[in-house]
């Protein structure tokens, strides 16, 4: 940025990142997650892949702006702050807009329709933070997640040109897993809180719902892989969530600062897409 810039109040106002950018640095790998898969089984990549990869960013980083709209209406943050928002607001929407006229052009048009359950879902989100009460609603995250899922199956339609059942399948393995990840989340962020070591009956008990996730998980990729329904080793992912999961139960992470855990999620969750990619 030119010494300019700096000297502009209102231009250095503008690209506050905690504007433009989801300070929750933990959900990017739910949306480069399932796109990554879903261009990896596509085995193609084509403008149209681009113009996907686009309008899906567009569409998450517009979550940000909108947000920050939200606080300031209902008072949670500084009325100075609305011009930014609204231009961020206006920047994204537009690239979404091109990315998706593209998409159209190329006769894509099906996939529109994948945007249609993540309208009420971002109403929903949006209204709990008007009432200051977005965090800690795991069931609203587990929702939103499984909306950024469908990225998988899109990119997926757009790399083999056409639509195809399979992707579907993307959608559910992918959602499987972020739901899995989110409720182990929340399980370390509980851990943390806590000031001794508890018996091992008390860790499990606490993580039952987390290892009852994984478990799931992994015995329904490894049945389906049995039965020829899915690649023969679709479950190892799976399998690398499931030992972790049972890590965390009996190594809790007290004193952990969030920053750790989020770490720790992500290089776990990147492994994961991975061996999902290669599998």
């Amino acid at each position: 940025m030119s010494y300019g810039t700096y000297n502009n109040p209102m231009q250095a106002s503008l690209f506050r990142k905690q504007i433009f950018l989801p300070q929750d640095h933990g959900s990017w790998v739910f949306i480069l997650s399932p796109l990554l898969i879903g261009l990896f089984a596509g085995k193609q990549l084509s403008f149209a892949s681009f113009n996907l990869i686009v309008a899906a960013m567009a569409a998450f980083l517009i979550r940000q702006p909108l947000t920050i709209a939200v606080k300031i209406v209902s008072g949670r943050r500084a009325k100075d702050e609305l011009p930014a928002a609204r231009f961020w607001m206006i920047v994204y929407g537009a690239i979404a807009l091109l990315a998706l006229s593209g998409l159209f052009l190329e006769g894509f048009s099906f996939i529109f329709f994948l945007a249609v359950p993540a309208v009420p879902v971002f109403a929903w989100h949006l209204w709990l933070v008007s009432r200051r009460e977005e965090r800690r609603q795991a069931g609203v995250e587990i929702v939103a997640i499984g909306v950024l899922a469908l990225a998988a199956p899109a990119a997926f339609w757009v790399g083999i040109g056409h639509y195809d059942l399979t992707g579907w399948w993307l959608w559910i393995l992918v959602w499987m897993q972020t739901a899995a990840s989110i409720v182990y989340a929340y399980l370390r962020l509980e851990q943390r809180e806590q000031t001794e070591i508890k018996g091992r009956r008390a860790q499990w008990m606490m993580g039952f719902r987390a290892a009852l996730y994984t478990s799931f998980n992994l015995a329904s990729a490894l049945s389906l892989s049995l039965l020829a329904v899915l690649p023969g080793f679709i479950f190892i992912p799976f399998l690398l969530q499931w030992l972790e999961t049972l890590w965390g139960i009996i190594h809790p992470a007290i004193g952990w600062k969030p920053t750790r855990i989020g770490i720790r999620q992500f290089i776990v969750s990147t492994f994961w897409t991975i061996l999902f990619i290669l599998t």
